[in-house]
């Protein structure tokens, strides 16, 4: 079987596809600019016995994706897709430009639908599928800076929700993974241990492999009851 992870290079997306290839799945690590990453990241999992190959295309121009993703259909339609691709350009919106609207929702929200609508039929003649999408406790909470992030991610859930009664007949289940602080450079960038514990009850940062375990417990058979559903993994913040 194979699943296809977007930013699959991301502290969070390269977790996911390590994860997913021990369960033993063909993995397909998409990126767009982080290519030689992606390409690292295959030759890791392939040398540890998994099995992976990469998948680069901007996921904001619609029409490349579904180019890019005919020939990924033509060796075996991914019975699992992950979304995790996302961005975020912090500002307040009293300040924020369009672009920095549109990009943001351009790639977190707008790469749902280049990814996952080609993939639709293809996956439901196969009548067995999983889709997950990685959104953010950001959309349930809110948070100064973040408008464009938390629409996008709360845009994210609403799909997953309307997408999962569309396909539920077909065996196939939707869902959506909420993180909250999630331990990587960027997070670091920003708020320090003191900061983590303060903001988290829990007292600390989650693991990517963390959120490797549960995007895994989902694409897996024990989950095909699961479907429609926001599962938030954030140490006790909503």
């Amino acid at each position: 079987m194979r699943a296809l992870i977007t930013g699959g290079t991301s502290p969070i997306g390269a977790a996911i596809c390590r994860r997913l290839a021990q369960d033993g799945l063909h993995v397909i690590i998409h990126a767009c600019t982080s290519v030689g990453k992606a390409h690292d990241l295959a030759e890791e999992i392939c040398e540890a016995g998994g099995q992976a190959e990469i998948l680069v295309c901007d996921l904001s121009d619609i029409v490349a994706t579904r180019d890019a993703l005919i020939p990924v259909v033509a060796g075996g339609v991914p019975q699992v897709i992950v979304h995790n691709a996302g961005t975020h350009d912090d500002v307040t919106m009293a300040g924020m430009q369009p672009a920095q609207w549109t990009d943001v929702l351009d790639v977190s929200l707008d790469g749902f639908f280049a990814v996952v609508q080609p993939l639709l039929l293809p996956l439901t003649r196969k009548r067995h599928g999983r889709i997950i999408a990685l959104s953010s406790v950001t959309a349930r909470l809110g948070n100064r800076g973040q408008v464009a992030y938390a629409a996008a991610k709360a845009g994210l859930e609403g799909a997953v929700r309307s997408l999962s009664r569309e396909v539920a007949s077909r065996g196939i289940t939707v869902n959506a993974v909420a993180p909250g602080v999630i331990n990587s450079p960027a997070a670091s960038a920003v708020m320090d241990t003191a900061q983590i514990s303060a903001l988290v009850p829990a007292r600390r940062a989650g693991q990517p492999e963390e959120v490797a375990a549960l995007v895994s417990f989902l694409a897996s058979d024990q989950a095909a009851y699961i479907t429609g559903q926001t599962i938030g993994i954030n140490g006790g913040m909503a």
